[in-house]
């Protein structure tokens, strides 16, 4: 017998694939974000820069 052709079935599978794929995106640029917060601002509060009092940085002549 023949293959019948389900284009119904096709169609409904590429949706679905389409669906799975936009919503791993979503959750991946949502986790990105939420990471990205977390890491500009230091946990306990203290700014993470160079010595407030050293010279900037010189060029020698």
């Amino acid at each position: 017998m023949a293959y019948k052709v389900n284009y119904n079935f096709q169609k409904a599978e590429r949706d679905r694939a389409k669906a799975a794929k936009k919503e791993a995106k979503a959750r991946e640029k949502q986790a990105a974000r939420a990471s990205g917060a977390d890491a500009s601002e230091p946990s306990d509060g203290t700014a993470q820069d160079a010595e407030p009092d050293a010279p900037a940085a010189s060029h020698p002549e």
